[in-house]
This record gives structure tokens, C-alpha cells and sequence, in this order.
């Protein structure tokens, strides 16, 4: 009876322990977030800088907003994160992705769009936030 309080003990580690690991990292607030301001400030995102070195590829027009494809490339020494907002969503954060160690601050992703809308780009590096957006327009919506 010992071992198996002791196996059931073991597990419970083992599996709850990755989980409240991606709940310290997860952002509740800013992916729930409707409104543009909002998610910013839950990403403790204050004055944005705009930057070129911040490489935005998105289709000019969608055809259909349930698939659209992004990538993000940034040129900003010490990238830290990229956040993708779409303004325009019911939910203004679409992603956030955290680089360590060297990793190249490069994305490629699909997202939904409900419609046309500037998809926004924040690029943390330091203690500075560097921002870029390129206008897609949706000709069917995507969040329906």
C-alpha cells in the first residue's frame, strides 16, 4: 500500500509540475484581453518605438481570415519577444513568443483574422519596445 501511495505521489509531481510551469508563463489577462490597450498593458508594454528592423510577411489580402499566414522576422539586437495583436479580433492578442539564449527572433505562424486589420508586431529588447504593423484586408471573415 506504501508503494503505491508513493507511485501516486510521484505522478502527481511529474505531471502537475510542467503544468504550473506553463500557468508562471501563460498571460491570462493579455490573450483574454478585447481591446488593443488592454493586452499592451497586461504585457507591461509602454512606449513603443516604431522600427524598421522589424520584417512583417503577410498576404496583402486574405482570402479567407480562418488562415492567415505571418511571419516575423526582427533585426533588433537582443529580441527578447514578439507579440502578434490584430486590433481588430474579439481577442487583440494573437501571440507571444519568448527567445533565450541566442535563438533567432524569427517566426512563422497562421492566425485567424475576423477582419481587415493592421497586424501589429511589439518587439521587447531591453527594457525598450519596438513596434511595426503591415495592413491586411480580409475578404472572408475568420472568427466566425
Amino acid at each position: 500500500m506504501q508503494r503505491r501511495s508513493f507511485l501516486k505521489a510521484v505522478l502527481s509531481v511529474l505531471i502537475l509540475a510542467p503544468l504550473s510551469a506553463l500557468a508562471a508563463v501563460w498571460n491570462k489577462a493579455a490573450f483574454e484581453a478585447t481591446k488593443l490597450e488592454d493586452a499592451s498593458k497586461n504585457l507591461q508594454i509602454n512606449a513603443e518605438i516604431q522600427s524598421a528592423q522589424i520584417f512583417i510577411t503577410a498576404p496583402d489580402r486574405a482570402e479567407n481570415g480562418a488562415i492567415v499566414q505571418i511571419e516575423v522576422r526582427s533585426e533588433i539586437a537582443n529580441t527578447e519577444s514578439v507579440s502578434i495583436l490584430v486590433p481588430n479580433n474579439p481577442t487583440a492578442l494573437i501571440a507571444h513568443f519568448t527567445f533565450s539564449n541566442g535563438a533567432e527572433p524569427y517566426v512563422v505562424t497562421r492566425i485567424k483574422m475576423a477582419e481587415t486589420s493592421d497586424v501589429k508586431v511589439v518587439v521587447k529588447a531591453g527594457s525598450q519596445y519596438f513596434t511595426n504593423a503591415k495592413n491586411v484586408v480580409v475578404l472572408e471573415n475568420g472568427c466566425g
